[in-house]
């Protein structure tokens, strides 16, 4: 018993007693018996602090983050896989990264078509590092980018498997995230939400061909997802209502539904990371072809409560629905656990309860105990 909350521990159905990487896998692919898993997203909170050179507080100082996941008695999703997935450029581009005056630096891609180049700044407060020159800063950016997305292979890294199985063994199954999709590719890492508008509507033919680039380069990369023992795919793009439904419609949607093909194909489960406002776009979630929608944030962080989430998905899954927020004191612990009720409630056994987006480095990270504690009874009930 565990005394503070009066919930029953140490069961056989309890996260710390399970191996998380087969009730994962048991989860997603329906063999669970209608338990469901339990996998707070923590790494802002532990990199922030890391980051800032505080020591994480007892009784976790000194953890690796898996030892922190092993100490809360939680699942992890463990995206760290994607390292397993090699990125080869063609052999004619020559890469190279100057420091430049203060805290900028700047990586060239040198081609036979033209030189591509960036500029970042890093910031002491920040691990993000800001960019002052996009990759992608007009035409002749984007047709090198496209002609290197061209030629981009992918190979397979069974030493990299192997040495993340090693350190993350039973706390989630293998996982891994693709590269995003056309214009959130152009949104979040090649130019900026502004300037990617303005390349729409402006150079229209530049940008298919550089879409059309993408998508071959992310085809094979799927020929080597499929031939892998990978079997959890998420598409990394952080969607959200910046991407209007036009938009969606018409660069987003016929891309998820070709991925979803060939993915399925290979017996594969497949979510994608939509974040932040995204109430717009959830009518065409039963469209995408996807199993499920990752990190889709309820109000009073995003723009839809969890009952009109759940009329968009039907049977898809959620994973995640506990806005983040509500591991900060602002919330009493009550909240959190009648949210995590209401999800369970809703969803299940559809679900991979889980945090909208992160627990930030202001949280309460005792509260990820107090959630498992509710999954763990509910799980017992079964």
């Amino acid at each position: 018993m565990d005394t503070a909350s009066g919930m029953v521990t140490g069961r056989p159905t309890d996260h710390r007693h399970s191996d998380l990487e087969r009730l994962h896998l048991d989860v997603v692919f329906g063999h669970s018996g209608g338990k469901i898993i339990w996998q707070p997203r923590i790494l802002a909170w532990y990199t922030d602090k890391i980051f800032a050179g505080e020591p994480l507080p007892a009784p976790y100082t000194g953890m690796t983050l898996p030892q922190l996941y092993r100490a809360l008695g939680c699942s992890n999703r463990i995206y760290e896989y994607n390292a397993s997935f090699q990125r080869r450029e063609d052999a004619a581009v020559h890469f190279s990264r100057h420091d430049l005056s203060g805290a900028d630096y700047e990586l060239c891609w040198d081609t036979p078509v033209g030189t591509q180049r960036a500029v970042y700044r890093v910031h002491k407060e920040s691990p993000w590092h800001e960019p002052i020159k996009w990759p992608i800063a007009g035409e002749q950016d984007m047709k090198i980018a496209a002609w290197r997305a061209e030629r981009t292979t992918w190979s397979w890294d069974q030493a990299a498997f192997d040495r993340v199985g090693a350190e993350w063994r039973g706390l989630g199954a293998p996982t891994m995230f693709i590269c995003r999709t056309t214009i959130q590719q152009l949104y979040v890492e090649d130019m900026g939400v502004e300037a990617a508008i303005y390349a729409l509507h402006d150079y229209p033919s530049v940008c298919a061909r550089y879409f059309e680039a993408l998508n071959l380069s992310q085809e094979r990369l799927i020929a080597v997802i499929n031939a892998s023992p990978i079997r959890i795919i998420n598409f990394g793009d952080n969607l959200a209502s910046s991407t209007s439904p036009a938009l969606f419609e018409k660069y987003i949607l016929p891309v998820y539904q070709r991925r979803c093909e060939l993915l399925h194909a290979a017996g594969k489960f497949v979510c994608s990371h939509w974040d932040g406002f995204c109430k717009p776009l959830l009518p065409y979630a039963k469209d995408t072809g996807l199993d499920g929608i990752e990190a889709i944030t309820p109000l009073p962080q995003g723009d839809v409560t969890l009952r009109e989430t759940k009329q968009a998905l039907g049977d898809m899954f959620l994973l995640d629905g506990i806005p983040a927020v509500y591991f900060e004191s602002t919330f009493n612990e009550q909240t959190i656990v009648d949210c995590a009720k209401e999800c369970i409630d809703r969803f299940a056994p559809h679900l991979i309860l889980g945090v909208s987006d992160e627990v930030s480095s202001h949280g309460d990270i005792e509260r990820v105990r107090l959630v498992g504690q509710v999954v763990d009874d509910y799980n017992a009930s079964l």
